[in-house]
């Protein structure tokens, strides 16, 4: 099949296009700044020449959209919803000016449109859209309106001979470096991997090698439509997985954090309290309904698996230096 992948040089993409690349498909990545063989030119607003790859492709994978690993100032969240519509318009009119439209098109979106809450998990029949909850920062509602608009953009594009799916996506876990599995890491092995404001706040997350299988298994099943959660069936509390990944990389202990620790870690790693304190508990109804089997459902051997090719990969860098005392 011929893959597009537009935004695809981040970390999600990057998971994807090694993946799909090797299992022989033709993938070709859209991005601001083409370096290597496959990766096409685009900016994300306007029509050019790499519209000529989506027509005539077999399946679009929308990745586009600035990071949401920055501090959210009313300026980076201007930046982060325009990134997001603006990309998924233009996909979805190259989609329908196509004299040969791809079978399918998979706009990511994000587990973040659920509400906060601790009582019960997200599913996409059942759960909470967020909002309107109590009792948290006001700009949390920007977050899941950026993500409403950003999967309405894909709903009302014109493309009747294509498929839509809205991937709405826990945080992928790769050992890759950079990755939210590389911070959250590297925090641990710090000693500063416990309790953040108690550590209540559920965590939902999704291994990378099942993120990729749920892909291809979207792909093939013809039948699917609309939004599907991407995340582990068995979400857990953040103490919980932070005493997972502790114990995976053989690190004892911890130090907790109050919440106004976690906005000093925050400002220090160009982040945002959100990516910490919002519990998000959100589960894959639909695809457990449909059949799908996660090879990782439990954080424990997912956490075991991530830090096992984490120090593989490692050994083959020469890379020395574990960063305190008992934590290689």
């Amino acid at each position: 099949m011929k893959i597009v992948i537009p935004g695809g040089t981040g970390q999600v993409g990057t998971i994807l296009d090694r993946a799909l690349s090797g299992a022989g498909h033709e993938v070709v990545v859209l991005t601001r700044r083409p370096a290597r063989e496959r990766e096409v030119a685009w900016d994300g607003r306007t029509w050019g020449p790499w519209t000529e790859e989506i027509d005539g492709s077999d399946v679009v994978i929308n990745l586009a959209g600035r990071s949401v690993s920055c501090r959210y100032t009313p300026a980076n969240l201007r930046a982060m919803m325009d990134s997001r519509v603006h990309s998924t318009e233009i996909v979805g009119e190259a989609i329908a000016a196509a004299a040969r439209p791809p079978g399918v098109w998979l706009q990511m979106s994000t587990a973040t449109v659920y509400a906060h809450r601790f009582d019960a998990p997200n599913d996409e029949a059942t759960g909470v859209i967020g909002g309107s909850e109590a009792d948290v920062p006001d700009y949390w509602s920007y977050s899941v309106e950026m993500a409403r608009a950003w999967e309405r953009a894909q709903e009302v594009a014109d493309t009747p001979h294509t498929r839509k799916v809205a991937l709405r996506s826990a945080m992928v876990m790769s050992p890759d470096r950079g990755g939210v599995f590389d911070v959250l890491l590297r925090l641990a092995r710090l000693g500063l991997g416990g309790p953040v404001a108690g550590g209540g706040q559920y965590i939902s997350w999704i291994h990378d090698r099942d993120f990729v299988r749920a892909v291809e298994f979207l792909v093939e099943r013809d039948d699917l439509r609309g939004p599907v959660n991407l995340a582990a069936p068995r979400p857990l509390p953040q103490r919980a997985f932070m005493r997972e990944l502790r114990s995976a990389w053989g690190i004892p202990v911890g130090l907790p954090a109050t919440r106004a620790m976690a906005e000093l870690g925050a400002f220090a790693l160009r982040t945002d309290t959100e990516l910490l304190l919002k519990s998000r508990r959100v589960v894959p109804g639909r695809l457990l309904a449909e059949g799908f089997e996660f090879a990782y459902a439990d954080w424990p051997e997912a956490a075991g698996d991530l830090v096992r090719r984490r120090r593989r990969d490692r050994e083959r860098a020469g890379d020395e230096g574990a960063l305190v005392p008992g934590s290689s």
